[in-house]
């Protein structure tokens, strides 16, 4: 084995190899662009990230692990409960599994009186905190004013609001923070939230006294996405940005907090048991990403978590914390190609996109501007999941048709622009209109599965399980099955021949309260079929709830 080498390939020796086995397709198809607009390279290697940053790239580096606040990922699990009992209950038995930071928001579905907040003081003073809430108003914050004033300056918090908090005599619970949240809800891409971040900070500096006392109660709250490396290069990018926003004030940086949750941008409200994955998927790389503070949202938050989800979403930061070792390793992820490439080009896009702002007048000033380029995203991440050039597992692909969507939500996350609502109202759509879905599988059954097995996907995505008429053998019994058929909506299911024999034939005889399609492309015969009583096509790269939505309309045009 110690005589055994392995030669070194440069990057054109695998292109070489990489163009034989696309075997036509162009090389750039395997370039990919992301929704920041970053293009992705299908390679990384030490001679590209030498020639992109040069002498940058150490300082980049060193940049990262000296903005660390703190060593390690601190556990903020949100603590909820239907009564005031249940709530400290729900406490004490989260502090007791490792919870290290108290967090609540302020909608508790129960009265905060002055009993609570009373009672809730005194765990304030032992452990830190994050406390979100609407104002300086809200009832919550009456909390501080039943601690002891001699143990004030020794409480330690974050608190997430709207508008300004200004807490007197609690030196150590930051109060200024830049929460991207929101525009994130929203659709902003990692690129936008770190401009913003940037922009909010900048803001709350102007009526600061000195940067350093606007440093010691500023922290930045994220949230996590499920693009696992890209959500790694935004926490990284923020602490290069951080050093630059330092620099252009004339200091030098201070590390503030990166307090982060795990995104339900992603989470759907079926097949909730996905949610799990991705929220470990999301948890893993705000730790490797140098988050201080994470919050793991359970599986079901958008409806009402339970003990169980609760301990589960507590546990993914455990298992990281206690099993991994990933964060006995200071900065893990620092000086992977991929990802150093990645963090400094959204250190570049991120910090022209301040000085934009910047420019404009600040942050109220390009409200208008950010809330329209946000929308743009938004609409390009909703056709990307229509379509399926994203997938949302278990909503727009390997859908449960069966899973029942609830009627309770959480209206902590009500407003979420989440990808899966679309998906969500499609069920009640199907559901409320009753339809009987069925295909006509016709031909060997290897022959037409894989189209079937589509169309099926296709609306498993709307809580359909299709009827199948089973292997038909000859048009005429394709024909009978048809006539027969109880049925709303057929999807002709076969292969390019066998579609082309089969659907002059069935439109011939069509009955008339059916609705009928066929899967494929057929794009020399289309007009024909359709003038002749098609309905239209299923295929690939459709979008699936324009698709949909016109298959019930053309049903209930057919019942009229």
């Amino acid at each position: 084995m110690k005589e055994i080498e392995f030669q070194t390939a440069s990057y054109e020796q695998w292109e070489e190899q990489a163009i034989k086995a696309l075997k036509g397709k162009p090389f750039e198809s395997l370039f990919t662009k992301t929704i920041e607009g970053v293009t992705l390279e299908p390679l990384y290697t030490q001679e590209m990230l030498v020639e992109k940053l040069g002498d940058q790239l150490e300082k980049q580096v060193a940049t990262i692990r000296a903005l660390s606040a703190t060593n390690g990922v601190q556990i903020a699990q949100q603590i909820t409960g239907d009564s005031p009992d249940q709530f400290f209950s729900n406490l004490d038995e989260s502090l007791s599994r490792g919870n290290n930071i108290i967090t609540i928001d302020s909608r508790l579905p129960f009265t905060v009186d002055g009993q609570f907040t009373a009672k809730l003081s005194d765990y304030l003073t032992e452990y830190s905190f994050k406390l979100m809430v609407e104002n300086e108003n809200d009832p919550l914050l009456k909390v501080f004013n039943g601690i002891e004033e001699n143990k004030r300056d020794s409480v330690e918090g974050f608190i997430i609001s709207k508008g300004a908090v200004n807490l007197k005599g609690y030196s150590k619970v930051r109060t200024l923070g830049a929460n991207t949240i929101p525009y994130h809800n929203d659709g902003a891409n990692a690129v936008q939230e770190l401009a913003l971040a940037l922009a909010l900070a900048a803001k709350q500096l102007k009526t600061a006294d000195s940067y350093e006392a606007f440093a010691s109660k500023f922290f930045v709250n994220f949230a996590i996405d499920t693009q696992f490396f890209a959500e790694i290069a935004k926490l990284r990018a923020f602490k290069v940005l951080w050093k630059a926003f330092a620099a252009g004030v004339g200091v030098q940086a201070i590390a503030v907090p990166i307090v982060a949750e795990t995104s339900v941008r992603s989470f759907s409200k079926v097949d909730v048991y996905v949610n799990l994955l991705r929220a470990g998927n999301e948890a893993f790389a705000g730790a490797i990403g140098g988050a201080d503070v994470l919050t793991v949202h359970p599986h079901d938050v958008l409806t009402k978590p339970t003990a169980t989800s609760t301990r589960i979403a507590q546990n993914a930061l455990l298992v990281i914390n206690e099993e991994s070792h990933v964060l006995n390793v200071l900065d893990p992820a620092g000086g992977s190609y991929f990802i150093e490439s990645l963090t400094a080009d959204y250190v570049k896009a991120a910090w022209a996109l301040f000085l934009e702002i910047e420019e404009a007048g600040g942050i109220e000033a390009y409200k208008e501007t950010i809330s329209t380029q946000i929308e743009e995203v938004y609409k390009q991440r909703i056709t990307e999941v229509e379509t399926r050039k994203h997938s949302l597992i278990g909503t727009n692909i390997y859908a449960n048709p069966v899973d029942e969507l609830p009627i309770e939500e959480n209206p902590q996350f009500s407003d979420v622009k989440r990808l899966a609502i679309p998906f969500e109202n499609l069920r009640k759509e199907f559901a409320a209109a009753n339809a009987k879905i069925a295909m006509l599988t016709f031909g060997e059954l290897k022959n037409f599965k894989p189209r079937a097995d589509f169309v099926a996907g296709f609306f498993n995505t709307a809580g359909i399980s299709p009827e199948q008429s089973g292997a038909l053998d000859t048009i005429d019994a394709a024909k009978a099955w048809l006539a027969q058929a109880d049925a709303d909506y057929v999807c002709i299911v076969a292969t390019d021949d066998d579609t082309k024999e089969l659907v002059p034939a069935l439109l011939a005889d069509k009955p008339s309260h059916i609705v009928l399609d066929a899967a494929g492309k057929f794009k020399e015969e289309a007009d024909a079929w359709l003038s002749k009583g098609l309905n239209g096509f299923i295929f690939a790269g459709q979008n699936i709830i324009e698709k949909l939505r016109a298959v019930t309309a053309s049903m209930k045009e057919v019942q009229r």
